[in-house]
């Protein structure tokens, strides 16, 4: 038991435990701190000095964020010298700050913003020679604009400490420091994973995705096309943030509806391309286990950011990964080809429009191999966020949207499916189809509990009536790291390893709502939403992979059968090993 220490914050006395940050010790006690640099389990540098405090006896304010408490120290939160020193320091950042907040995506979401109200800062308190610099908009997935930034630095922490790859850093000195790639490079450049983690954590709108959302407009308007929009897993547990729901909120009937107010023509659910993904990869699965050992253990495909990844920093074991194109890439090709055939659609015509939590899925549909009809399986991703600001610009509340189903006849997706949203899913959905599939036999019990939660890397071993099956999970490519390691030095016991780029997975992806450093240091995000599926999956009927009756339906008339020959050609794709400086 750790020792505790008791002090006083604004003459409240409080005990903690003795290394607790002033920060927090501040929070025990009832008061707020405002802080723009900090953010749990990522970054408590003190850099910013917005957190800053008086301690009694000490020489000057400290940060509050990277100071811990001592037995009888005495605090104080907002005194006039700290209010003072607080907003001197805002005004000192919006004097650099690119003031658009008219326009500005992240306007009444922007924490500098915020803190500037509150503390009734005055933008052109030092006005100067401002800083400024080029958008870096030379990818298909993310702008940055340094003229927005404060340089917190937090998406420099969560690149370097998240995911394992730290792509961008501190570039210059002094007034000219900015946050950029090495030698200024564009983020095109260099071995980015397209993540989007580092949108997830920014203060401010220094980096947000490339937008599509005019492009998706103009071709709802144009009467020769026919659009498609399919949504994601996760899109449904998290897009009513955006609209005043609670975290982890299941929106999906009232999501349906107000997609189809915009006017498309049809809502369909990739929940049924990801019992898709669970047929082929699992019978895949089942091939290198009888066929192929020297390609075991078998990854997962369908994160892009990971796939990036391996592509990057381990292109001699790409043979381990899955063929499978990810639920989204499935999704577009089988419309403009099984749907495009059975309606008598020309899919020169289909428009088809993914909504993910993925800034990542941006890139993934311009890869190679992504094209199974002649025209490109996917043709825009919108995230989740721009989901919502499409719906608020058309004026569109989904809180009073009615309750409504996906379009059929190819809208039905297992709860096998919706499991894909959070890390463990795939995986837990894998095992529900294959277990019957080697067996021969009815699993009576569905839940994989050993595969859920958000231990870095977990790892079971699932006994199929003698046919025994070690599999491991891993989200953060920091974890897969770790994996990926153990495979290369021939020290993987595995036969199946899910990965996913995205701490907590897709639930928590570079493109769901972003919420302010506090709220995400009270609540657990990825927890809440996962826990949102977990709850859909257990009151559902139609619980895997392989009894989903659209999945029988086109193998019936389609496909023929699992990995054949039709299959590979329209559902599986290929990797290419990537320089790692263009």
């Amino acid at each position: 038991m750790k020792k505790q220490v008791t002090l006083k914050v604004n003459n409240i006395s409080v005990t903690v435990d003795e290394g607790t940050r002033i920060l927090d010790a501040a929070k025990a006690a009832g008061f707020t701190i405002p802080t723009l640099c900090y953010y749990k389990d990522l970054t408590n540098e003190g850099s910013c000095r917005v957190c800053v405090v008086e301690v009694k006896g000490a020489r000057s304010l400290v940060a509050s964020c990277s100071a811990t408490v001592r037995d009888g120290m005495e605090v104080f939160t907002n005194t006039p010298k700290v209010n003072k020193a607080r907003k001197t320091t805002i005004e000192l950042m919006l004097s650099a700050h690119e003031k658009s907040c008219l326009a500005c995506s992240r306007s009444g979401n922007c924490e500098l913003q915020t803190l500037a109200n509150e503390y009734g800062c005055d933008p052109s308190a030092y006005a100067g020679t401002t800083p400024t610099y080029a958008h870096d908009d030379s990818n298909p997935y993310l702008v940055r604009n340094n003229n927005k930034c404060i340089l917190c630095r937090r998406c420099v922490a969560v690149c370097n400490k998240v995911q394992s790859v730290g792509v961008i850093g501190p570039n210059g000195r002094g007034f000219n420091t900015h946050i950029g790639c090495a030698f200024d490079r564009p983020l095109s450049s260099v071995p980015c994973l397209a993540c989007g983690q580092c949108i997830n954590v920014c203060p401010t709108e220094a980096l947000h995705e490339r937008e599509y959302i005019d492009d998706v407009r103009d071709a709802i308007a144009d009467p020769d096309k026919y659009v498609i929009v399919g949504t994601a897993p996760s899109v449904r547990v998290a897009i009513g943030e955006e609209f005043g729901y609670p975290i982890g909120t299941d929106v999906e009937g009232r999501m349906v509806s107000a997609i189809r107010a915009l006017g498309v023509d049809k809502v369909f659910d990739v929940d049924m391309a990801a019992d898709m993904t669970i047929m082929e990869e699992g019978y895949e699965l089942l091939d290198r286990l009888k066929n192929k050992p020297e390609s075991l253990p078998m990854i997962t495909s369908c994160s892009p950011g990971w796939i990036r990844y391996i592509e990057y920093y381990y292109p001699e074991l790409l043979n381990h990964v899955s063929t499978c194109k990810s639920p989204q890439q499935m999704f577009g090709a089988i419309m403009k080809t099984y749907y495009a055939e059975k309606f008598h659609i020309d899919p020169a015509k289909i428009v088809v429009v993914s909504i993910m939590p993925c800034v990542a899925k941006k890139f993934e549909i311009t890869r190679d191999h992504q094209s199974a009809s002649g025209y490109p399986d996917i043709d825009y991703v919108l995230t989740t966020r721009e989901l919502a600001r499409m719906l608020k610009s058309q004026g569109i509340d989904l809180a009073k949207q009615p309750q409504s189903a996906f379009d059929n006849p190819i809208g039905e997706g297992s709860t096998a499916g919706l499991l894909f949203g959070a890390t463990g899913g795939v995986m837990e959905a894998a095992l529900r189809t294959v277990y019957e599939v080697v067996t021969g036999e009815t699993l009576e019990q569905l839940d994989f509990k050993a595969v859920r939660g958000t231990k870095g890397i977990k790892t079971a071993t699932v006994d199929m009536k003698g046919t025994k099956v070690k599999v491991a999970v891993a989200h953060t490519i920091a974890n897969a790291k770790v994996i990926m390691e153990q495979i290369k030095a021939g020290k993987a016991d595995y036969q199946f390893v899910e990965i996913m780029t995205c701490p907590g997975g897709c639930v928590n992806g570079g493109g769901q709502p972003i919420h302010s450093a506090e709220e995400a240091s009270e609540k657990d995000i990825k927890v809440l939403r996962a826990k949102a599926i977990y709850k859909s999956d257990k009151k559902a009927a139609l619980r895997q992979s392989h009894k989903n009756p659209v999945v029988e339906t086109l193998y019936k008339e389609y496909f023929g059968e699992p990995n054949s020959h039709k299959a590979h050609e329209v559902l599986h794709t290929q990797y290419t090993p990537r320089k790692k400086f263009e």
